[in-house]
């Protein structure tokens, strides 16, 4: 009976494990061996998920996923970090330096993201609308999305824009007219200086930005402490 009681005990854990981490599409290509992400930037240094603060120092950093203070109303990152691909990276560097002369700079909410926290924000998101499907994966798992805003760099305040980040008001929309001329020319401006360096613009989410080569880059997997 002990055996019997072990063995069953040994089938309910490995059940359990297997529960917590959902099953990827059998045709859906995702990155999730550390040595195979390796061997890829070995192959193309551009593959590289550079992590953005050590490549630029000046940027603020405010990882709204590390805390409770997101929509989904809990910590989904285990540390408050942010990584892309080295070419969006190389991109945020020449906004940086163009904003500074302008007395303004970046604030990053997000970079890469895991794809198995974009199968539990789906899981659990009431609009769907606003989140990635993970039957295709999202640019974020790709290290080829950004959210962010702009900030005053005298100050460490963020430029007014038609939302607070992550909302799902309908002013969030990057073409959303009824605006005051201040909040507008603040999110076109964001909208312009993105769009130079190789970065869209969401079209419902003023703060996502997307790279313009992003189905060159993997979906990934691969958690932050390992990067």
């Amino acid at each position: 009976m002990k055996l019997h009681s072990i063995i069953f005990f040994l089938f309910l854990s490995v059940s359990a494990t297997a529960q917590n981490k959902t099953a990827i599409p059998k045709k859906l290509v995702v990155v999730s061996d550390f040595n195979q992400y390796l061997a890829a930037v070995k192959s193309n240094p551009n593959n590289e998920l550079v992590e953005i603060k050590k490549a630029i120092p000046t940027i603020k950093l405010d990882i709204r996923y590390a805390t409770k203070h997101n929509f989904m109303q809990q910590v989904m990152y285990k540390q408050a970090r942010a990584f892309a691909r080295k070419p969006v990276v190389d991109a945020l560097k020449k906004i940086q330096a163009e904003l500074k002369h302008q007395g303004l700079g970046l604030k990053i909410f997000d970079g890469y993201r895991p794809y198995q926290i974009t199968v539990t924000f789906y899981k659990k998101a009431s609009n769907k609308n606003f989140v990635a499907n993970p039957a295709k994966g999202s640019k974020h798992n790709r290290g080829c999305a950004l959210d962010l805003t702009i900030i005053n760099l005298k100050t460490g305040k963020e430029l007014i824009m038609p939302t607070p980040y992550d909302s799902f008001a309908k002013e969030a929309a990057a073409d959303f007219d009824n605006l005051t001329p201040e909040i507008k020319a603040n999110r076109d401006y964001l909208i312009k200086i993105m769009a130079k360096y190789g970065l869209k613009v969401l079209h419902n989410e003023w703060w996502h930005y997307d790279f313009i080569d992003w189905q060159a880059y993997d979906l990934m997997d691969i958690p932050f402490y390992k990067l």
